[in-house]
């Protein structure tokens, strides 16, 4: 007889059906896994062995093989256990057969019994349900996997609590979704003393989701200017919580199955390497600009980066995807993310301070900013100067505005493109689905923000003088569009474009 239990394999953030059979066949006592095991599955043997001894039942001495079909595919990770496990107990006639066909399972068994938390349990209860099928999981990811909506999950805390379930002497309750609650001090625009330009363009990078460089020298408030940009982003709405929260659970870090409404903010250190930036390894996990799809990427300090790992940001940046190909694996993770960096003019940082810059000046400063390419600069739509704060702005009283303020027209802006494209978007069926201008495509922005004729004068001056490619002409109407949006007009004009070109200087050399 041979057992059928269903399970998944990770690729990406896609689930992929596998069938774990299980026989027990006459033969000397062994215990064998087939269907190209890493080493967390092929040792699943002996926690399987453990977790069983620990409820009172014995492997029977026969010859037992686990397959794990198709047998081509790659399996990882340690959320094998809980199938083989049932596999084994329905082969033994400990379980019924014909009630566990309809579950899959996903779980990491320890040697007393106990299931833990693995990794990926929304993107299998996604499937599950896809298939028309429960889903099996520890009991810490019940509430994770009953996001995925109309799906019977059973979330026991331990093999004994299972099987009892199955015999009729425990019941298991129907896990219900839930939410996290917010922990830590929100940031707040109210703490940061002068900068009116720089609090002007934070608004315009966050009501249209533009990329944006901040440059100026150290103590400026340069990253304290981007910490707050979460501060006055609104919550994920629960179609991009789901998305957001599924790269979370294959990553791991979705903590006690409850996803969060709150947008990521990824602030890596320079020193990152590239397969931690945008994804890859071994086994081809999601990077920094995976984990913050929805919400914020931080670079500081942007030239000290390693220049690969910078160069590897602009496929990500363009298409809003990050393709890992490894020779065993090719695995697309969801990468909308809005680029936020920020660095010093030069080395030393006080260019143009002649009291403070250093004797290689302007020299050093082209140096410095030479580690950027234009490229990457090109794929930036906002680039702010940020200069120092004087001692006067310091003994100023706190603003009028805070982030609280800040939100409200920030969330009314984006209500008004979301609505915008989603019209676009039912006269064009079958097209991407756009939510903020810095998603517009150019065909798309020619539809919905095209100038008035002294704008579109403007523009054409501008482009010729400053020399802007087809990208950054574009990028420089997706800006325009936006603070159209924030002024609640339904037109783009002169003074929007003149504004949207304020924020393309691209080198800051003096």
């Amino acid at each position: 007889m041979v057992a059928h239990v269903g399970t998944v394999a990770f690729q990406g953030i896609d689930a992929l059906a596998v069938d774990v059979q299980v026989q027990l066949a006459s033969g000397l006592p062994a215990f064998t896994v087939v269907g190209l095991p890493d080493k967390a599955v092929a040792e699943s043997r002996e926690r399987v062995r453990g977790a069983l001894g620990a409820i009172g039942l014995a492997l029977p001495p026969k010859r037992i093989t686990v397959n794990l079909a198709p047998a081509d595919m790659p399996k990882e990770g340690s959320h094998y256990d809980l199938p083989i496990a049932i596999g084994l107990l329905l082969a033994m006639d400990v379980l019924p057969i014909d009630e566990l066909s309809e579950y899959n399972a996903v779980g990491e068994l320890s040697l007393d019994g106990a299931l833990t938390p693995v990794a990926g349990v929304l993107p299998a209860a996604m499937a599950a349900q896809a298939q028309g099928r429960g889903l099996i999981c520890p009991r810490e990811q019940g509430g994770e996997a009953a996001w995925a909506g109309e799906l019977r999950v059973l979330a026991p805390g331990n093999l004994l609590a299972l099987i009892n379930h199955f015999k009729g002497s425990q019941v298991l309750p129907q896990p219900q979704p839930e939410l996290a609650e917010e922990t830590g001090v929100q940031l707040d625009l109210i703490d940061i003393k002068g900068q009116e330009s720089a609090k002007r363009a934070l608004e315009v990078a966050a009501a249209g989701g533009h990329n944006m460089l901040l440059i100026g020298p150290p103590g400026a408030g340069k990253s304290m200017l981007a910490e707050r940009l979460p501060g006055i982003l609104p919550p994920l709405d629960p179609a991009e919580a789901l998305e957001v929260s599924m790269i979370a659970s294959i990553a791991g870090q979705l903590s006690d199955g409850r996803l969060r409404r709150r947008r990521p903010f990824r602030n890596p250190h320079h020193s990152s390497s590239m397969a931690a930036m945008v994804g890859g390894g071994s086994k081809a996990r999601p990077g920094e600009v995976s984990l913050a799809h929805g919400g914020v990427l931080f670079l500081d300090e942007l030239p000290e980066c390693n220049r690969q790992v910078l160069e590897s940001l602009r496929q990500p940046i363009e298409s809003g995807r990050a393709v890992v190909a490894r020779a065993n694996a090719h695995v697309t993770y969801p990468a909308r993310f809005q680029f936020i960096s920020a660095m010093n003019p030069c080395r030393c940082g006080h260019l143009g301070d002649p009291e403070l810059g250093c004797s290689r000046a302007p020299r050093c400063a082209e140096d410095y900013q030479r580690k950027l390419s234009g490229p990457l600069l090109d794929r930036i739509d906002m680039h702010i100067q940020v200069p120092n704060v004087s001692v006067s702005d310091l003994d100023l009283p706190p603003a009028s505005e805070g982030s609280a303020e800040v939100a409200i027209r920030i969330a009314r802006a984006r209500t008004q493109q979301k609505e915008r494209y989603q019209a676009a978007a039912e006269k064009n069926p079958g097209s991407e689905v756009v939510r903020l201008n810095a998603q517009a495509d150019g065909k798309l922005l020619e539809a919905v923000a095209t100038p008035d004729a002294e704008g579109r004068a403007l523009l054409r001056q501008a482009s010729e003088r400053m020399h802007l490619s087809a990208r950054g002409y574009h990028r420089v109407l997706r800006v325009a569009r936006t603070l159209a949006d924030l002024e609640n007009s339904a037109s783009v004009h002169r003074v929007h474009v003149a504004e949207a070109l304020s924020y393309r200087r691209l080198r800051t050399v003096a």
